[in-house]
């Protein structure tokens, strides 16, 4: 079970003596009963530039992530096209604009060039017509936000989980929804980071710790049974 659970982006990084270390997280991945999906922080701020290398675009645009952000478009399309086919409900958290003040920011970076449009959601990417949007201050798309109320109140006992970035807003949503009871699937293809290095580490600790991370066909499978149950109930 150990090669399956480690065939993921960080498997020809982490050493021998890393993975005898954690193995004892081995464990069957799953994606939870009665799940929502929620993306983190896809909002236009992380793709302006376009496609290209992070080095370059954050010449221009400080808080881009640049082709590693739009790398998950596409797979993050597939992944909210079929939650939406099969009734999963798909909710959204990105930053609120009374942080442009600079106070309580999520982050300590130093570097920002950030306005009113900076947190919109990316429009390949936007919600449709009541899904649920919650706006947010902190790393965590929980703190401080009514996203554990509204989940609860939808009967959700599981998240699926994309977006960025990894090792930041990503992460601190991930740990506070396991912290919270959920379970967590984190899409492997659907995550991003600015730099390799910060988006394997973090995927790998996640999924030993926090999270089952899988690839986008194995969650494609389980969303598009639910809903083939859903239509034959």
């Amino acid at each position: 079970m150990s090669g399956d659970f480690e065939n993921h982006c960080w498997r020809d990084f982490i050493d021998e003596e890393t993975l005898e270390i954690y193995s004892h997280y081995n464990r069957e991945v799953f994606v939870g009963k009665n799940p929502a999906v929620l993306m983190v922080d896809v909002y236009k701020a992380s793709y302006e530039g376009g496609q290209q290398r992070v080095l370059d675009v954050i010449k221009e645009h400080p808080s881009s992530c640049g082709e590693r952000a739009w790398a998950m478009v596409e797979p993050a399309k597939q992944l909210l096209g079929a939650a939406r086919a099969a009734g999963i409900p798909v909710t959204y958290c990105t930053g609120d604009t009374r942080s442009l003040s600079g106070q309580g920011r999520a982050t300590n970076r130093q570097v920002l060039k950030e306005h009113e449009g900076s947190y919109k959601i990316l429009e390949e990417l936007a919600p449709e017509d009541g899904e649920l949007v919650v706006y947010k201050q902190r790393a965590s798309a929980f703190y401080g936000t009514p996203l554990l109320s509204h989940l609860t109140q939808m009967g959700i006992q599981s998240l699926i989980m994309g977006g960025g970035t990894t090792s930041g807003c990503l992460r601190a949503a991930v740990q506070d929804a396991k912290a919270n009871g959920f379970h967590v699937t984190l899409v492997e293809e659907c995550c991003y980071d600015r730099t390799p290095i910060n988006h394997m580490v973090n995927l790998f600790d996640m999924h030993h710790k926090y999270a089952d991370v899988m690839h986008l066909d194995e969650v494609l499978d389980h969303i598009n049974n639910i809903g083939a149950i859903r239509k034959a109930s």
